[in-house]
């Protein structure tokens, strides 16, 4: 019988605020090198930032839930705009999370 995952969570939120200005910078850049930088990169970041901002001050520290709430929200954002789509951003996101918690999200581990 195959292993549940174990839910990967944050540390509680000292400042919510301040995470939210690293999140926008830290995917606002990785938005800009993966394709090419846009206008539409920054307001991209700076929703998906409020999004998270607000869950985590709500108490929010599950990255997989995290990861839901900036895809269902993000869903209402027009990127006709952007080489991008609400789960680009969600997955970005979640991976920049887990490399600031050190883990290694390469070959299932």
């Amino acid at each position: 019988m195959a292993e549940s995952i174990p839910a990967i969570t944050l540390p509680p939120a000292d400042n919510p605020q301040q995470e939210g200005i690293w999140l926008q910078q830290a995917l606002h850049q990785w938005l800009d090198q993966e394709f090419l930088p846009e206008p539409a990169n920054e307001e991209i970041a700076a929703r998906a930032a409020q999004v998270f901002v607000r869950h985590r001050m709500e108490g929010e520290n599950d990255v997989g839930s995290l990861l839901i709430a900036v895809l269902t929200e993000m869903q209402a954002f027009d990127f006709s705009n952007s080489f991008y789509g609400e789960f680009a951003v969600a997955n970005a996101m979640s991976d920049l999370l887990l490399d600031s918690l050190g883990i290694d999200r390469c070959c299932g581990q």
